[in-house]
């Protein structure tokens, strides 16, 4: 990148401009990591200060067993498989009972596309959910999910959310987006639900008063003008709605471990290579300059390992996800060693021995709790990047 276009998109950007598609990719085109790193971390030291947000949840899917096939999932099985699981409500009630320890305030739930479930042990499982665990925050099934209760159930959207609202829905979850340009949709998702749906159901659940989250799958088949146009279609309803809280990218991964049936599920990996950290860095730093409107930019631990995600504080990010202890959907997929769960005191120690100060969440980034940040007597002591 030239001096005088560096020089134009500091500019922009520390004026508020707005930033077009073509700033975007050219963004993507720098080689420059720690001036784009610096340029977002500004950005995000305006929109949040020294602060990352952190809450403490839980996962909790309650079958993987799915109608679609996408081509970069290893989660889902098709019934009969050896593996295939579906929870009775009792059980998912039980087990989301054994993980209420260490004050958790919000329950993750998320599960494949099941074609015999019917509609109600969906709110069923809400209400009971949260009958058993009154104060946590139930953050739960996907746009995707939203459109197949609609096939399931013969009712409409907005019929299903007020439903769910009523059971105790708190929170949609922002996955099902993968990546919105159809020339890269069409040959990683097996499902029906596409951009006008999911913004459909985003849009509908940001009108009945719910805040979301949106997420992006990068780093396999795309490249950096999808990630662009992904960002600026979520911007563009943002400008809209007002209801999305935080951005999520998400690092797709390559699957060792469900090989070991035989199976290769993950069909992209034989002609893909997962985005080095650099690239993740890159993701967020451009993600966070474009996507102006968003208060919060998460990194999501599980997909990115613990180092890159610290790393990932100081290029826009200032949410970092849970003390998540079982992620099935994806988790340690390219064996870096990824811990299986990360405990409130590891987080604390994790975003202040990356210089930043704890700040504990609710599923609405309603604050909890404010912890001390670094101990800024000892010399070696980290401190946020300097703006």
């Amino acid at each position: 990148m030239d001096v005088g276009l560096k020089r134009e998109l500091e500019e922009k950007v520390r004026s508020g401009e707005r930033l077009t598609r073509e700033d975007g990719i050219a963004l993507y085109e720098s080689d420059d990591l720690a001036w784009l790193g610096g340029l977002a971390h500004e950005v995000r030291t305006r929109k949040n200060g020294d602060v990352v947000h952190f809450n403490v949840n839980r996962h909790l899917n309650m079958t993987n067993v799915c109608t679609a096939s996408c081509a970069y999932c290893s989660f889902q099985r098709k019934p009969g498989e050896k593996d295939a699981y579906t929870m009775r409500i009792e059980e998912a009630v039980k087990l989301a009972k054994a993980m209420e320890s260490e004050n958790l305030t919000e329950l993750h739930i998320v599960n494949g596309l099941h074609p015999n479930l019917p509609w109600r042990y969906y709110p069923r499982s809400l209400r009971e959910l949260k009958a058993a665990l009154p104060n946590v925050s139930l953050k739960a099934f996907t746009a995707t999910e939203i459109h197949h209760f609609e096939t399931i159930s013969g009712l409409s959207a907005s019929e299903i959310l007020d439903e769910l609202i009523d059971a105790g829905l708190e929170s949609l979850t922002g996955g099902g987006a993968e990546i919105f340009d159809w020339e890269v949709r069409q040959h990683i998702v097996d499902h029906r639900t596409h951009w006008e749906d999911w913004s459909r159901i985003h849009r509908l659940a940001h009108e009945k008063g719910l805040k979301t989250p949106c997420t992006m799958l990068y780093g396999h088949i795309e490249e950096p003008r999808h990630r662009v146009d992904h960002v600026l279609r979520l911007r563009e309803l943002q400008d809209e709605t007002g209801g999305f809280q935080v951005f999520i990218p998400l690092r797709y991964q390559h699957d060792f471990v469900d090989m070991k049936d035989g199976k290769i599920r993950n069909r992209l990996q034989a002609r893909t290579q997962m985005a080095t950290g650099a690239e993740a860095l890159k993701t967020f730093a451009v993600s966070r300059l474009l996507f102006d409107n968003v208060p919060h930019v998460k990194v999501f631990w599980v997909m990115h390992g613990v180092q890159t995600a610290q790393l990932a504080l100081q290029h826009g990010a200032d949410d970092m996800d849970g003390s998540v202890v079982e992620y099935k959907i994806t988790h340690d997929a390219d064996n870096y060693g990824t811990p299986n769960k990360l405990t409130r005191e590891d987080l604390l120690e994790l975003i202040r021995d990356a210089g930043f100060r704890p700040v504990e969440r609710n599923t609405r980034y309603e604050i909890i709790r404010e912890y001390e940040g670094p101990d800024a007597g000892r010399r070696e002591s980290p401190q946020p990047m300097r703006v």
